[in-house]
């Protein structure tokens, strides 16, 4: 299930165990292709949730968050940032990112 995150739900979003925050657009490319990636993983790992952010929609936090390029992948740990990474991951580094910042 794809959770949409905004100004309004954010910081509520992010509480929790594992949040992966998908900063995205609708027109960029790699986003396109990171997509099925996470939902792939989603599927596959039950103890994390991922938030979708549309930067163009939600440019407060793009601006907050200092999102410079997209695809931007921040992962939280009960509303910290545990680490940030930018660009397409095929799901092998993706999971590793996730596993080496858990």
């Amino acid at each position: 299930m794809e959770i949409i995150g905004n100004s309004a739900n954010f910081n509520e979003l992010i509480q929790g165990d594992l949040v992966l925050v998908d900063f995205f657009a609708t027109w960029c490319g790699p986003c396109k292709m990171l997509a099925p990636v996470l939902e792939e993983l989603a599927s596959s790992r039950d103890v994390l949730k991922i938030v979708k952010v549309d930067i163009d929609q939600s440019s407060d936090l793009a601006r907050q968050y200092g999102i410079m390029s997209v695809p931007t992948l921040m992962l939280f740990k009960n509303g910290k940032i545990l680490a940030q990474r930018s660009g397409f991951m095929p799901k092998e580094l993706l999971n590793q990112f996730i596993e080496e910042n858990r």
